[in-house]
């Protein structure tokens, strides 16, 4: 007989698919992280944007997958552990800067983790850790951090991209998504389009 007084595992959670970060708050939480001279958490930070990476794949980079000896890369490509398929990203100039620093600080090797973690069981931090990092990010610029997660950071500049470009299969590429029916539904593009048709119409 089925319990009817057992809480729906969704309660008090919510549901759906998190919000990309705008321009304003990318610049306070790197603003922060600057200040505060926290250089791991910077160049995490930038080059999860500018990667548009799943957090599994972000935090599984070595040193060797983004830079050529001691310099990073401009461009960079790996194989996404879901989907078995190529994918190629930008690396900014502050996000080169950010990234190099952090090498030369941690003096990290050529087949080293970028993101190593503490715990002698796991070679690079966990997808539990960065999603507690992120989540502190958004709180300490006043964001509630329910809305916001990993893949804010992943959706941010395909974001930005598709909203000065509409170029939908650029941003296809840049996600590494199989199809355009999937990058529609990641973005959340008809329902965003929509919202905004509505708001410059006037009844």
């Amino acid at each position: 007989m089925k319990n009817t007084n057992q809480s729906p595992w969704n309660q008090g959670k919510l549901i759906g698919q998190k919000l990309p970060l705008k321009l304003k708050e990318i610049y306070s939480i790197r603003i922060r992280l600057e200040i505060t001279d926290r250089v791991r958490d910077l160049a995490l930070f930038n080059l999860a944007i500018d990667s548009k990476l799943r957090s599994c794949d972000l935090i599984s980079l070595k040193v060797k997958d983004i830079a050529n000896g001691s310099m990073v890369s401009s461009r960079a490509m790996i194989i996404q552990k879901k989907t078995k398929t190529p994918v190629q990203f930008e690396i900014t100039k502050q996000t080169k800067r950010s990234v190099e620093t952090w090498i030369k600080k941690a003096n990290l090797s050529f087949n080293d983790y970028l993101f190593k973690s503490r715990l002698r069981n796991s070679p690079h931090i966990s997808k539990r850790q960065y999603s507690r990092i992120v989540k502190s990010w958004v709180s300490q610029i006043g964001l509630d951090p329910a809305f916001y997660g990993t893949h804010s950071l992943r959706r941010t500049k395909a974001t930005l991209i598709y909203r000065r470009t509409r170029n939908l299969r650029a941003v296809q590429l840049l996600l590494g998504h199989m199809s355009l029916e999937s990058t529609v539904r990641y973005l959340g593009i008809e329902v965003d389009d929509a919202l905004e048709l509505a708001e410059q119409t006037e009844a």
